[in-house]
């Protein structure tokens, strides 16, 4: 059953974009793909700030990350990964998670480059994807997330 969702959890089309689910967190795809891959990490609590998450949120995250990183490898052998704090306007606590990488990645009829590598990603040249990407998208990288459970 899924659980109510908070502000940020719905701003990143939750459920629709649920890659998976944890006691504490959902990893969520990001609509607009900074580069294959990139997704949402975001607290389930209503939490707007770090400080404010419980020490068992902070004791799965280890898991989670682990999990994330483990898959997005496997699906697109990124070559480093960024995890982006931001939250100046979807204010409850969660990570703007880029895969990098030097080349093109392909998946579900997508090619994407880094604009941004070896820097910093470039926000603002996103793809926004359809929701017909985001669903393929969705299956694609969950088909890898059972490799690392």
């Amino acid at each position: 059953m899924l659980q109510k969702a908070n502000q940020t959890m719905t701003r990143f089309g939750y459920p629709e974009t649920l890659i998976q689910a944890y006691e504490h967190w959902v990893v969520l795809l990001r609509d607009k793909q900074v580069t294959l891959g990139s997704l949402i990490l975001c607290s389930r609590s209503d939490a707007t700030t770090f400080s404010a998450l419980s020490s068992e949120a902070f004791g799965e995250l280890q898991r989670v990350i682990k999990q994330i990183e483990h898959s997005l490898t496997a699906a697109f052998h990124y070559e480093k990964i960024n995890y982006l704090m931001l939250m100046m306007s979807d204010p409850n606590v969660h990570f703007h998670v880029i895969p990098r990488y030097s080349t093109p990645r392909s998946a579900c009829g997508l090619t994407l480059s880094d604009g941004g590598w070896p820097a910093v990603p470039k926000l603002n040249e996103a793809y926004a994807t359809t929701a017909v990407e985001r669903a393929a998208l969705c299956r694609y990288i969950q088909g890898y997330w059972k490799l690392g459970a």
